[in-house]
């Protein structure tokens, strides 16, 4: 693991040289090396968690947690992920205001994908004061 987290590394730290060298030339084209580089090292941690990932499933599953919070665990945190890098890429990129945006749009989509969450615990709420 510490190879990989290694290569990684090492890439993203040439990614961020050759993004720095093209921000002289093309700032257009300094942005899409950001996100290229993102995209090749999120694909990286994905596949890196595929194994943990499913530990993980496992032990919920034996503690009694529905399945439908289980995706909604790790449905958050990729809204997290995404959320923070095209943040920090429009950031990067000079652009506050759309880093912001993308902040905001991500917070929404959370709260969205709280809401069936949010009732289920109302109705465990509904059903202890009716006893």
């Amino acid at each position: 693991m510490v190879e990989n987290c290694f290569t990684v590394a090492v890439f993203c730290l040439a990614g961020v040289i050759l993004s720095v060298l093209l921000k002289q030339y093309c700032s257009e084209h300094s942005v899409t090396a950001a996100a290229a580089v993102c995209a090749v090292a999120a694909a990286a941690a994905v596949t890196m968690l595929e194994w943990p990932l499913s530990e993980i499933r496992y032990f919920f599953s034996q503690a009694g947690v529905s399945e439908s919070y289980i995706e909604l665990i790790f449905k958050s945190v990729s809204i997290c992920f995404i959320t923070n890098i095209s943040s920090e890429l429009c950031r990067s990129s000079g652009e506050i205001a759309i880093a912001s945006a993308a902040e905001m749009w991500g917070r929404a989509a959370l709260t969205v994908l709280c809401i069936p969450v949010l009732e289920d615990i109302v109705q465990l709420i509904d059903k202890l004061v009716q006893e």
